[in-house]
């Protein structure tokens, strides 16, 4: 079991991380453009907008890793809209820590499941997620976009 302090170094982005927000993004995603043809959404997202919605989180300082994570109470879930970690601290465990704080978040919501998405041809991430406990649920264009969308459910407690 995971406990809060395992987290103390991930918190809520603020106006001043928005540099470093897009920095971490663009440097995760840029590898992508030329495979996928087109720049990933992620790259094209309004930070600004999404860290004063409340929906970012970083770790570390300088910030080397963050989260998009987008509240659907409706649905009762979360959607893991993005999640990146600079190219210098990959393979540290940056990511899984990232992935389980999504989990103990949507738990402290009350949300009984994760939703994310990803690009068909990002496919290190199609390995990643279900190591994670990820289960596909569709592949679908949106747009112009070939996705392949997951979900987690989780157990009660």
């Amino acid at each position: 079991m995971t406990t809060p302090d395992a987290f103390a170094d991930i918190r809520p982005a603020t106006a001043a991380d928005v540099p470093a927000v897009r920095a971490v993004t663009d440097a995760a995603y840029q590898r992508y453009i030329e495979r996928i043809g087109q720049v990933p959404v992620p790259m094209e997202a309004d930070h600004a907008a999404d860290v004063a919605a409340g929906f970012v989180y970083v770790t570390g300082d300088p910030v080397v890793g963050l989260l998009v994570l987008v509240p659907r109470p409706y649905e009762g879930r979360l959607l893991l809209e993005s999640i990146a970690v600079h190219p210098d601290a990959a393979g540290q465990g940056v990511g899984r820590r990232l992935l389980a704080f999504v989990e103990a978040h949507a738990r402290a919501l009350g949300f009984v499941e994760i939703r994310l998405y990803t690009n068909a041809l990002m496919w290190e991430n199609q390995k990643i997620y279900p190591r994670y406990g990820y289960e596909v649920v569709e592949r679908r264009m949106d747009g112009p976009y070939d996705r392949v969308h997951y979900r987690k459910r989780l157990a009660s407690s």
